[in-house]
């Protein structure tokens, strides 16, 4: 290919060398720049990547794309080397990746998911959906990038651009039709969706987080990240019953409908779920409901809770779009299982064991609060806390868990430096102060199987704070572990004993 034929839709300008200079890729990684290579300069919050120039041409890239004109580089460039100046690096790597590799999000049909609770969720759901419709489906999200049985991690909920069109390509490669995919904040402000145009976007909810030096200066610059989504697609759904639905919508470009669980006569809807029935029977925990509006149909979801009826409406809110059979819809809902978010890993007469992220004390009280509505004979919760991070969290999960568990077993989560004593003492400083039960076994493994073993007929044993990671950070050193491997490995003992 010639430069020129990738600077479609990018203001430039040429400050030296020539537009037809071959290219082969793009990087923004001097360590990975070679012959052929267009090499994106970015100046980020930490280091500026106009400083690896001289290091690039070493390495035979005769391309560069900056963000200053030539006398404020920092070191003086080659005759031979190509200059391109744009106004934004983190945009040029965007649109200059997309081309690389063919423009292939033009070739799927694109759905993007925002929200501060649940996107994870949703974009399974969603998946399970178009899947159990014979639907050929790629996936990008906090669990990582699925296309077909191969899944890779990602660094980012929403990898850097690069990496984004890198999959695209991989998907269309492998005939996926389909595309889900989590739109983070984050993704939205460092520009890695830049140039994407997705057919529906979905917006879950919105509550303050990711609030911080090194993200969102204040809850209105996170909220007008997330609400970009509705600016990037041709139909957005979003949640009616959100508090913030106003705002979120009221710079809205797309065509808009609007989703919720149990409106009333008040509110109108598009899609609205009613009489939603909590259901626990031997080898399914779940819920049903009912879906009108635009849609009729009755769903039998495989994961519990009254939050996940939320995830479920938007999701079959959304593939309604697709003109799909709700029969084959529901029975993608009702087996879907999704890693470490509400995963029923076993479930028997004897008891039922999940795994969930919750790993803080709001996701903790409202998956606690929503097992209740099960009533379960106990509720028991096997937790503990990362270490090298704020002790807040360890005296505010002790609490929650203390006040909603029938017996919490304080254990080890990723340790970090700190030692997993020292960690359960801070949360026993506060679960004492609740008069609630709890035991400690700081071994994971044998907390586990403990809860399991010493199980009665009828508990609910929820394993939380690690979810799908599956390792154990302990003096940096991460060590394989996996909360469902662990508690797979007892229920086999279990079934074998009789």
């Amino acid at each position: 290919m010639k430069l020129k034929d990738w600077l479609e839709g990018l203001d430039y300008e040429l400050l030296q060398g020539s537009l037809e200079e071959e290219v082969l890729d793009v990087t923004y990684d001097s360590r990975k720049a070679k012959p052929g290579d267009v090499f994106v300069c970015v100046t980020g919050t930490r280091v500026d990547s106009h400083m690896f120039i001289p290091k690039v041409e070493e390495a035979g890239c005769r391309v560069v794309v900056t963000e200053r004109p030539l006398e404020e580089l920092l070191k003086p460039v080659r005759p031979e080397t190509t200059i391109i100046r744009v106004k934004d690096g983190r945009h040029a790597l965007a649109l200059l990746s997309a081309a690389r590799f063919g423009h292939p999000a033009r070739k799927l049909t694109m759905i993007g998911v925002t929200g501060t609770k649940g996107k994870t969720t949703t974009a399974h759901m969603i998946k399970a959906v178009l899947e159990a419709c014979k639907k050929k489906v790629g996936m990008i999200g906090t669990n990582g990038t699925f296309i077909g049985d191969e899944v890779t991690p990602n660094l980012n909920t929403t990898p850097e651009s690069y990496q984004l069109h890198q999959a695209f390509a991989k998907m269309v490669e492998a005939g996926c039709e389909y595309l889900v995919m989590e739109v983070s904040s984050q993704g939205i402000k460092m520009r890695r969706t830049d140039g994407l145009f997705f057919d529906y976007g979905l917006f879950a909810n919105i509550s303050p987080d990711h609030i911080g030096p090194d993200e969102h200066k204040d809850f209105e610059e996170y909220l007008y990240y997330k609400s970009q989504l509705l600016n990037m697609c041709k139909v957005g759904i979003v949640n009616r019953m959100d508090p913030h639905f106003e705002q979120i919508v009221e710079h809205a470009s797309c065509e808009l409908y609007t989703y919720g669980v149990n409106m009333g006569d008040e509110i109108k809807t598009d899609f609205s779920a009613s009489n939603i029935r909590y259901v626990a029977e031997p080898g399914f925990v779940g819920t049903e409901f009912d879906v009108k509006g635009r849609l009729s149909m009755e769903v039998r979801l495989g994961i519990p809770g009254i939050f996940n009826v939320d995830n479920a409406l938007a999701a079959v809110s959304l593939c309604s779009f697709f003109g799909l059979d709700p029969e084959e819809m529901n029975r993608g809902l009702e087996n879907i299982r999704v890693a470490g978010r509400m995963e029923i890993v076993y479930s028997s007469p004897r008891c039922t064991v999940l795994v969930d992220y919750a790993h803080n004390a709001v996701s903790m009280e409202s998956l606690l609060r929503t097992l209740r509505d099960y009533h379960p004979k106990r509720l028991v919760c096997v937790f503990g806390c990362g270490g090298n991070r704020s002790k807040e969290r360890r005296y505010s999960m002790g609490e929650i868990g203390g006040r909603l568990a029938d017996l919490c077993i304080l254990t080890a989560d990723n340790s970090r430096y700190e030692k997993t004593e020292d960690i359960i003492a801070d949360i026993r400083s506060s679960i004492e102060k609740t008069g609630g039960a709890f035991l400690e076994i700081p071994d994971r493994r044998e907390a586990i199987r403990y809860s399991m073993f010493s199980a009665q007929p009828g508990d609910m044993i929820a394993v939380i704070g690690k979810g799908h990671e599956d390792y154990q950070e302990i003096c940096g050193v991460r060590h394989h572990f996996l909360d469902r491997e662990v508690i797979e490995e007892a229920a086999k003992e279990l079934e074998e004993r009789g």
